[in-house]
């Protein structure tokens, strides 16, 4: 279901199916502390400006925080893995919302959504880590999912409230129809130094700081950062 919004008519939306939160337990040969095997919670769930009511990130210099409150993955996605030989079910991704009919395709930098009485903004997408590589025992997954443009994205919270599985997520605006995120997630990862694309990426207000930050500084060296170390780990080699 393409959310194309619509301002006189009926408010483009989507079935919240289920809302997960996860406690720190230990990842990887590393035991590194990450909140990423998330469970099904019910009843309704405080939303707050760091996210979920109980929902915990190991590294909050690179998770959680703000501008990366909510972790929405499509369920859409788990076909295209399992067509791939990567069986999962959610929340397999550390998805704190999890819906079906809306992918990165359908999804606008700015989007905003009321879920329950809370009120979202899409903020970025995202980047994903070796996180991901440790949680499915693949040390290509972080790269697979980046390649693959199935990253999900995140939601700042504008107003505090609740929900339960089963709200309606409601588009009520749309301030950038043209940045969808498919569209970002290829010029990060694919048209990686297209100027002009990147300098409209700046001056998105809506995007986060840090994706602003990373497009100026593509512009600057003209050059791409490193991903060694956000794909495979502090451990990775050259």
């Amino acid at each position: 279901m393409a959310l194309d919004f619509v301002l006189d008519g009926e408010r483009a939306a989507t079935a919240a199916e289920a809302l997960f939160i996860g406690e720190l337990a230990p990842l990887g040969p590393q035991n590194a502390p990450s909140g990423i095997r998330k469970s099904k919670v019910t009843g309704r769930q405080a939303i707050t400006r760091l996210g979920l009511a109980g929902d915990h990130q190991g590294d909050t210099k690179s998770h959680g925080g703000p501008e990366k409150a909510v972790h929405h993955y499509p369920r859409d996605h788990y076909a295209a893995w399992a067509a791939e030989g990567i069986e999962a079910m959610p929340p397999a991704f550390g998805e704190n919302i999890s819906t079906f009919g809306v992918t990165e395709a359908d999804i606008c930098i700015g989007d905003i959504f009321r879920l329950g009485n809370a009120l979202l903004q899409v903020s970025q997408g995202r980047q994903p880590c070796w996180r991901l590589n440790a949680r499915f025992e693949r040390p290509d997954m972080a790269f697979r999912v980046q390649k693959s443009g199935r990253t999900g994205w995140y939601y700042r919270v504008l107003e505090e409230g609740t929900a339960e599985a089963g709200d309606r997520l409601v588009l009520t605006e749309r301030p950038q129809p043209q940045w969808p995120l498919s569209r970002i997630i290829d010029l990060l990862y694919t048209r990686t130094l297209d100027m002009e694309s990147l300098a409209g990426l700046a001056a998105l207000p809506e995007l986060a700081p840090s994706w602003r930050t990373l497009a100026t500084r593509r512009i600057e060296t003209n050059a791409v950062e490193n991903w060694d170390r956000r794909l495979r780990g502090a451990t990775s080699q050259p």
